[in-house]
């Protein structure tokens, strides 16, 4: 554990630091417009921008680094993420907002790629499981942290936008100074969305409604907050609470899906999630200590949907597909997450806050009712099951986290993901090779030029005998 920290600790904090800034402007983003009176269909639009800033950064993420290089790639957006966040601080203009924020879910999508690749060209065979594990600590903390900055009073103000520039900024530190620069050139997990629609449509719709209810969480939880009268820092403590709850519930979920039938697994957290997201769509004035208990029960519940949706996946698909499959599942996520806060945003409008927790009711019995008809058509496959794997409940993964999953097979992922000379002639780290061998190839064509001109210019001796060409390119003195 100790090698992997010492390791790894560079882009861990790295991570860290961008799921800070990530999570506390998210949730400024909508507590401020939801204090502006900013209708919930356009605070929706504005989250939904972001998430489908990063299901299209999954697709050009790859020919940007493939392009200029990972690091050239990563301070590039960041650069991009941090001048896109005092934006918010200059104009108050929303559809200027949306596309600031799809851009900053475009970038944060490409700084994923290069962290994962990173991470997946360091790690050894027998420490993926490890790596990926404290990589979704680093993720649930960071996003917890920037909730807890929000309470403080620096935070809660236009200071938060600075705050978040600030953590895109110094996340370029560790990267900058990291001494290894040559990563293995990778592509993203191929999709075959044709296979999986035909043999497992019914875990990509469930995937889906998951992604419909983390998506709505994040960008709406703050306004439900807002209009059950909690100040910026109850709000901040309740987002920290209940994504905290995410990362407490992987443990035992884990020991638990290991253990139990996967399917009745999941129809009974899915079920205790629509019983603990109900008593919360209650137009009611309670004490915010009470509130906070339930919707942190409902959380926990909420944030061990995906893994278990993952892990039943996995049983359900041959080894060798299983890396496709993590992308599939990422993307229909990805859609969920989008579709999510706009349907939401302009139902809360017109009916109250509520309707957020009424909604998470809702996706908890479809979940629960589509798991319990698999559990009783189930057939017990002669396979045992894929071990269980913690991963956060979000969109801060990239296409290229299949190379970490410790369930994949290292032949499965070579054949799938890892670049051949055949594939990419050279993927250049620093973007400076190209410029060396242009350089190199001008001097040499001078040092030519300038050999034919001397050549043509220097008197001829007669009396020597003729020299054929064999010999002049033997005798030619050889360039290094």
């Amino acid at each position: 554990m100790k090698k992997v920290l010492g390791t790894f600790l560079p882009l861990y904090t790295t991570t860290l630091l961008m799921l800070l800034g990530s999570g506390l402007l998210t949730t400024y983003v909508s507590l401020r417009l939801a204090n502006e009176q900013v209708s919930g269909g356009i605070i929706g639009a504005i989250i939904a921008a972001n998430y489908i800033g990063l299901v299209i950064g999954g697709k050009v993420g790859h020919n940007l680094i493939a392009r200029v290089g990972h690091i050239r790639a990563y301070v590039a957006c960041a650069g991009i993420i941090t001048a896109s966040v005092l934006g918010h601080g200059l104009t108050d203009f929303l559809p200027l907002w949306i596309f600031l924020r799809m851009i900053i879910g475009l970038c944060m999508m490409c700084q994923y790629m290069v962290l994962e690749s990173w991470l997946n060209d360091q790690a050894e065979p027998g420490q993926r499981g490890l790596i990926f594990g404290f990589y979704m600590v680093a993720t649930y903390l960071g996003l917890s942290a920037g909730q807890i900055i929000l309470m403080s009073q620096i935070g809660s103000g236009p200071s938060s936008l600075l705050i978040v520039a600030l953590c895109f900024a110094l996340c370029l530190v560790p990267i900058a100074l990291t001494t290894r620069t040559k990563v293995q050139p990778m592509s993203p997990a191929p999709m075959e969305l044709g296979y999986f629609f035909t043999t497992i449509p019914k875990v990509l719709f469930m995937t889906l409604v998951i992604g419909m209810a983390v998506g709505s969480f994040y960008g709406m939880a703050p306004v439900y907050t807002s209009q059950l009268g909690f100040s910026t820092q109850q709000t901040g403590l309740f987002m920290g609470i209940t994504i905290f709850a995410g990362l407490i519930s992987q443990f035992p979920l884990s020991w638990l899906s290991d253990r139990m039938d996967r399917h009745r697994l999941l129809f009974i957290t899915a079920l205790l999630y629509a019983l603990a997201a109900l008593p919360l769509t209650l137009p009611l004035q309670v004490n915010p200590a009470w509130v906070f208990g339930a919707a942190f029960i409902a959380s926990m519940m909420q944030f061990s949907l995906y893994p278990l949706v993952v892990a039943m996946a996995n049983d359900s698909v041959v080894p060798e597909r299983r890396v496709s499959l993590t992308a599939c599942l990422l993307m229909a996520f990805g859609v969920g997450a989008c579709i999510g806060p706009l349907a939401i945003g302009a139902i809360m409008q017109p009916l109250g806050g509520n309707m957020l927790y009424l909604f998470f009711s809702l996706c908890g019995l479809i979940i629960a009712g589509m798991s319990w008809y698999r559990s009783t058509t189930h057939q017990q496959s002669s396979e045992p099951p894929v071990p269980h794997v913690p991963m956060p409940d979000t969109m801060a993964s990239s296409p290229l986290a299949a190379a970490l999953n410790p369930t994949n097979t290292e032949e499965d992922i070579q054949a799938a993901m890892i670049n051949t000379d055949d594939q990419v002639d050279v993927e250049k780290s620093d973007g400076e090779s190209d410029f060396l061998a242009d350089a190199d190839a001008d001097s040499a064509a001078s040092d030519e030029l300038a050999e034919t001109e001397t050549a043509s210019t220097a008197p001829v001796d007669l009396t020597k005998p003729e020299i054929t060409g064999t010999e002049a390119a033997e005798s030619r003195p050889k360039r290094e």
